[in-house]
């Protein structure tokens, strides 16, 4: 894979730097972030995009990091804008279906099912609809949001759904406990305004790529920048808050499914410890037994309660 080609178009996400980066002419500095209140515990800002494949890739750490240190951080997601729209032509890119082998490839190498062939079907014009359609989520309830985006994942990515389409916006809200009416109208009212502030925000802080995680702690910053390796964010925790303690969960998969109703034989692995091969094994046992429904692209599954 050419770094040069795959680090100037956004949909191009880079295995090597582990993010999607926004086209731009120059780097930006990250600019200062205000000191916020003294808290117990570590802001984390995260700079992610619903068709950021790098940003699907990180799943199973970002879990499993709310497992062992959710008592000691908040999760605040921000929309970076990754897609605007088709009007540029860079990193041999010029058109969706230029996408789509990269994102099969990109699958390989998270371990993550991604079908790129969304990009030779039903193609998307932009991510701003969908990134809109968070922030009307999060009006309504933070928690259901992030369920929200989760389910938009799972249809971009696997199920080859058009998440620029409210016909998909509205199911996925339902599914996730949303007053679907409510949420258009957001949809089509504050919630283009939050949108326009999270990349204000993106663009004071110099994000050019994602995922971007800030962690903050009182005057303090860590910069965890694209896809790293679980450590790289229990570190960043750490040397913020040195007195954060990791908490112990059950690693049995009823009740892994209890806390997270969909997962990836990836994120199994991770939450649970054990090896890929061995969780598929398991995973598809207990899918064969009826206690888990399984759905499948040609590049994995995900299995759910």
């Amino acid at each position: 894979m050419n770094h040069e080609k795959t680090t100037s178009n956004p949909l191009l996400c880079d295995p090597i730097t582990g993010a999607c980066i926004m086209p731009s002419d120059a780097e930006k500095e990250l600019a200062g972030l205000t000191k916020q209140d003294k808290s117990d515990k570590v802001r984390v800002i995260y700079f992610t995009d619903p068709i950021c494949s790098s940003c699907w890739g990180i799943e199973p750490q970002l879990r499993k990091l709310k497992m062992e240190y959710g008592e000691n951080i908040e999760v605040e997601y921000r929309m970076g804008g990754l897609l605007p729209d088709w009007s540029y032509n860079s990193g041999g890119i010029s058109k969706p279906s230029d996408v789509a082998h990269h994102w099969d490839e990109v699958s390989t190498y998270y371990e993550m099912p991604i079908d790129g062939d969304i990009w030779l079907e039903d193609p998307l014009d932009s991510s701003y609809p969908p990134s809109i359609a968070f922030k009307a989520a999060q009006l309504q309830d933070e928690v259901k949001a992030i369920v929200f985006l989760r389910k938009i994942r799972e249809m971009v990515f696997m199920q080859k759904k058009n998440i620029t389409s409210w016909e998909h916006l509205a199911k996925a809200a339902e599914a996730s406990g949303l007053n679907v009416n409510q949420m258009k109208e957001d949809y089509n009212g504050r919630a283009k305004d939050l949108f326009q502030a999270d990349l204000k925000l993106a663009k004071e802080m110099g994000v050019r790529g994602f995922p971007t995680m800030f962690f903050v702690y009182s005057d303090q910053m860590e910069l965890v920048y694209g896809s790293r390796p679980y450590p790289f964010y229990e570190t960043a925790i750490l040397k913020l808050l040195p007195q954060a303690e990791k908490q112990e969960y059950s690693k049995e998969w009823h009740s892994l499914f209890e806390k997270y109703q969909t997962l990836t034989a990836k994120e199994y692995s991770v939450l649970s410890g054990v090896p890929l091969n061995e969780s598929k094994v398991l995973l598809n046992k207990l899918s064969e037994e009826g206690l888990l429904a399984k759905i499948s692209c040609k590049n994995g599954s995900l299995w759910i309660k």
